[in-house]
């Protein structure tokens, strides 16, 4: 379970390991540690990234509280533990752009690469941090309130934004989310006591300024479900999941709307 980027410059594989940190890997198969901590906080759950022209990786540590294995408890927290980080190649430096984020999750840059974005998975929200511009080192709100809890995120450079939402809203979490005591009592039940996630497979289009261009739908589930990831290559649309058997392809046609994913 991690996120990765080929880095065309330097022809090697970048992965964000949720254990091992921020990694580089070569055509051979070694692998180089690039970071594993910023700011004087190590990193706990590394978990997505980009990478931009000129070789900068943005990434995310989805939780500084809770590893890969203890995300749920993450959600039922509902604290802001995620950071948004940028690492220079060339100087190993790792700067913390954004902090107190709910659980960090995708990172994409837009094609001029003057923003990038990072999920708040638990806040149903994408926020986007300037990089160029007279709101550089700013941030705000690029879409908010989404119908489902939103993974990664990925940018095809010509606008478009694919978002991965790994299932729909779930009205009893919604309900407990003001009440810190019964979140208390639910997260010493057993898991299989928890809500579960609706078997639901969604992933959205997103243009430049945060407006749904299409939606991808598939409602029970029947071909995927608890999708984590959609990435455009070519003619299609790849789409990986966290708990399905496969990896879908999905043919792109320009008069897509809201479709069932083959």
């Amino acid at each position: 379970l991690v996120g990765s980027e080929m880095c065309i410059r330097d022809r090697n594989l970048v992965v964000c390991d949720a254990y091992k940190g921020l990694i580089s890997i070569d055509a051979k198969g070694a692998i180089t540690v690039l970071a594993t901590e910023a700011g004087g906080a190590p990193f706990m759950f590394t978990d997505d990234l980009d990478i931009a022209r000129d070789g900068a990786i943005y990434f995310t540590d989805a939780s500084s509280r809770f590893d890969l294995h203890g995300y749920l408890y993450d959600l039922l927290e509902a604290r802001p533990y995620g950071r948004l980080m940028r690492h220079d190649p060339r100087t190993g430096q790792t700067l913390v752009l954004l902090r107190d984020l709910h659980f960090a999750n995708g990172v994409a840059l837009s094609k001029n690469e003057d923003f990038v974005l990072v999920n708040e998975t638990y806040r149903y929200r994408v926020v986007r941090y300037w990089l160029r511009g007279p709101k550089r080192g700013t941030s705000d709100i690029f879409i908010d309130n989404l119908p489902g809890f939103p993974d990664n995120i990925s940018a095809n450079r010509r606008g478009t934004f694919w978002l991965a939402l790994f299932t729909v809203r779930n009205d009893m979490v919604d309900r407990i989310h003001p009440h810190p005591f019964l979140k208390r009592q639910l997260s010493k039940l057993p898991r299989f006591l928890w809500p579960k996630p609706a078997r639901y497979g969604l992933v959205l289009a997103l243009d430049e300024s945060g407006k749904v261009t299409r939606s991808l739908h598939d409602p029970g589930g029947e071909r995927l479900f608890i999708i984590t990831s959609a990435k455009e290559h070519g003619d299609h649309l790849y789409i990986g999941s966290l708990e399905s058997d496969r990896i879908g392809k999905y043919r792109l046609r320009r008069d897509d709307g809201a479709v069932l994913i083959k």
